[in-house]
């Protein structure tokens, strides 16, 4: 979300989402409210520390963590606020393992993903830190069903070996892909039985890795699809799994009728050869990523407009 002041968003996306709200992130407070940081702040027994080349593990909490914690505690505070006695899903969020290892780094510089000893610890540090974060976010809204989103853009450039070195002369190797599902699977178990939803605004989203790792649903952006990936959906929807599909752009400029934002959804469908009546209980619409970057007046405009056009998908599916 865009800005910085907790209860405003928290305020806003209680009252576009009645049905479903979420904890707001506003990166725009700086050093550990970003995505990294944030997320960095809930791992237990590791911790970060922003240098100019970006966040990197120490060897004690220090101001920046103390900022990233304190931050997230000013959010569950207006969270607590705006939800009395609700009861529903609510969607929480951080950064999947993955895309933390590519972006913290090591003592030495490199990221956390060049040493396989570290991305296992990285990995059991952010189970736990989840699910004290997810017990925590249970005991302030007690009637919430708690929906784990972890954010990995970067998951696809990791199992294609592209992320690049401090340096910037290489790449690190590409991470085996059974590797990447079990680490995956690992991180979801922090949330014991609870759905997971695993995001990426990234292209070519590894659909069937996430859905054997056990994600319920799949985010993305839908403008980023091909007829290639064509396959995987399909077999993702039949086995269960939901999509989020990105169809509302993450930054300010005009929107289109509410029908026309959901007629790529009714596109895909068509072509995957998909009952339109399953697209109610398979499709949830989203922005197309992050809407920090927006203005105020837009992301709350965006919301809406998600509104209106999943009601228009589920109203005439055909």
């Amino acid at each position: 979300m865009p800005g910085g002041d907790a209860r405003e968003a928290v305020k806003t996306v209680t009252g576009s989402f009645e049905d479903f709200p979420f904890l707001p992130e506003l990166p725009a407070r700086g050093p550990g409210a970003d995505m990294i940081g944030r997320t960095a702040g809930m791992l237990v027994e590791l911790y970060a520390r922003v240098e100019p080349s970006g966040w990197r593990i120490g060897d004690r909490p220090g101001r920046d963590t103390k900022r990233a914690r304190s931050w997230l505690g000013e959010d569950l505070d207006a969270l607590e606020e705006y939800t009395q006695g609700y009861e529903g899903p609510l969607k929480v969020q951080a950064v999947g393992p993955w895309t933390l290892a590519a972006h913290l780094e090591l003592r030495n510089g490199e990221a956390a993903l060049s040493d396989p000893g570290a991305c296992r610890d990285l990995a059991a540090s952010l189970a736990e830190g989840l699910r004290l974060h997810l017990a925590e976010v249970s005991r302030r809204v007690p009637g919430a069903r708690l929906v784990l989103q972890l954010d990995e853009p970067s998951l696809t450039d990791v199992l294609r070996g592209r992320v690049r070195s401090a340096s910037g002369y290489r790449t690190h190797r590409a991470v085996d892909r059974q590797l990447v599902e079990s680490v995956l699977r690992d991180v979801f178990g922090a949330h014991g039985a609870g759905p997971v939803v695993v995001h990426s605004c990234a292209p070519d989203v590894p659909f069937a890795l996430l859905r054997r790792a056990g994600a319920q649903a799949v985010s993305f952006d839908l403008s980023l699809l091909t007829e290639r990936d064509d396959e995987t959906i399909g077999e993702a929807v039949e086995s269960g799994t939901r999509l989020f599909t990105g169809v509302v752009p993450g930054t300010d400029g005009p929107l289109s009728d509410p029908a026309g934002s959901v007629m790529g959804v009714r596109t895909l469908w068509r072509r995957l050869g998909l009952r339109p009546d399953l697209l109610a209980e398979a499709v949830t619409v989203t922005p197309a990523c992050g809407l920090a970057g927006a203005s105020p007046q837009y992301a709350r405009a965006a919301y809406a407009h998600c509104v209106r056009a999943a009601r228009s998908l589920a109203d005439n599916p055909e």
